[in-house]
């Protein structure tokens, strides 16, 4: 067979633009496929350190931040409510000996704290996940003459101090979780990072 009609430079035209097609195609497939394998912002946002101002934050007061898709409650507690939690004798982890509740360099100290002024907890209740509520008056009608502020679960009546440690006859059976954290400054808290780390 004789390829003298078959123009050679249009063969090869034709063989570079279905090549240049082809792999146009399979990068244009491949850049999706290879993006999925890395987090999303979201993701990563998720995990990420939450830096905190608690300058503004009066005794008493609670605000509450994100961590993890978790609340994470900072607390500025008085001298009162101090001098009430190492008055306290109806805890069932008063030392925080179970130490998987906290960062091993948290004071096992009835503060649970950095600072003994601020309390950081994440807001999950041990028992089935609830979240308790802030109720940092003392003894309300609905909680009794011995309550001196914590939190309350009222999914089943978990009670907590203004440090986390768990009541007894509460159904949760651990004190709140203190999450890793450390101070960049006297107002500011990372929560996320350990201050070994940071």
């Amino acid at each position: 067979m004789s390829n003298d009609g078959v123009n050679k430079g249009r063969r090869r035209l034709l063989v570079g633009a279905t090549s240049a097609v082809g792999a146009v195609g399979a990068i244009g497939a491949a850049v999706p496929f290879v993006a999925s394998w890395t987090p999303s912002a979201k993701a990563r946002t998720a995990g990420a350190p939450v830096k905190v101002d608690v300058s503004k934050l009066e005794p008493g007061q609670q605000m509450v931040a994100s961590w993890r898709g978790k609340p994470v409650w900072i607390v500025r507690r008085s001298e009162e409510a101090l001098a009430n939690l190492a008055k306290l004798n109806n805890l069932q982890d008063p030392n925080s000996e179970n130490v998987a509740q906290q960062p091993e360099y948290i004071p096992q100290t009835p503060a649970r704290s950095l600072r003994d002024d601020i309390a950081v907890l994440v807001g999950i209740c041990t028992h089935l996940g609830c979240s308790p509520t802030y109720r940092p008056e003392i003894a309300p009608a609905d909680l009794g003459a011995d309550w001196v502020g914590g939190y309350y679960c009222p999914c089943h009546g978990s009670r907590f101090d203004l440090s986390g440690r768990v009541m007894n006859g509460s159904p949760a059976p651990s004190n709140l979780v203190i999450p890793p954290h450390h101070y960049e400054s006297d107002s500011v808290i990372i929560v996320g990072v350990d201050q070994e780390t940071a």
